[in-house]
């Protein structure tokens, strides 16, 4: 059986659970691929990304109905530098494990550390000596509706002390995810 909101009436059901809290599908959560699309800023300079997430690659369910679920994340990301700072601007690609707590089928908790590339080893007046950098990240967020959910998340950028300088990055995300 799956869990959907009327037809009828969507508009209403969406608010009806955002404003009461009425809890989502449990067993559709995380279960189908999701795309996001993210914006951050950090100091001197702001991040674009697009990512894609697995679905569920393994679930713990806990007594009373919280979940912890794995799922993989890649992404591609913009970074300008605000002003003068040079160089202005670098691409990355990064994939990320996440472990992601959910209770009342609608908040959540995540955090995830993964690999990232950088085009370059300088940003932003910042030398990070190398392209290879790893990203640790720590969100919380909510289900909006069964299928889209928004997160804030920090993350932080560093090659974690294999070459200095090792200056390291760090922004605050927002991040709309659709799952699909």
């Amino acid at each position: 059986m799956r869990c959907r909101t009327s037809s009828r009436a969507p508009i209403a059901s969406l608010c009806a659970a955002l404003l009461l809290g009425a809890p989502l599908c449990a067993q559709e959560l995380y279960q189908d691929p999701s795309i996001s699309v993210r914006a951050g800023v950090g100091d001197h300079y702001t991040r674009l990304e697009l990512a894609w997430e697995s679905p569920t690659l393994w679930t713990y369910r806990f007594e009373g109905g919280s979940r912890l679920d794995l799922v993989g994340e890649l992404g591609a990301a913009y970074w300008d530098a605000n002003g003068s700072r040079s160089p202005g601007s670098v691409w990355q690609a990064s994939a990320t494990p996440f472990l992601r707590w959910t209770w009342a089928d609608r908040y959540y908790l995540e955090a995830g550390i993964g690999a990232t590339v950088f085009s370059s080893t300088r940003f932003a007046g910042k030398e990070m000596s190398t392209a290879f950098q790893f990203g640790d990240h720590f969100g919380v967020g909510m289900h909006l509706t069964e299928r889209s959910r928004l997160t804030l998340r920090y993350s932080h950028y560093s090659n974690a002390g294999i070459k200095r300088p090792n200056p390291g990055l760090n922004l605050i995300q927002l991040n709309y995810s659709y799952q699909y």
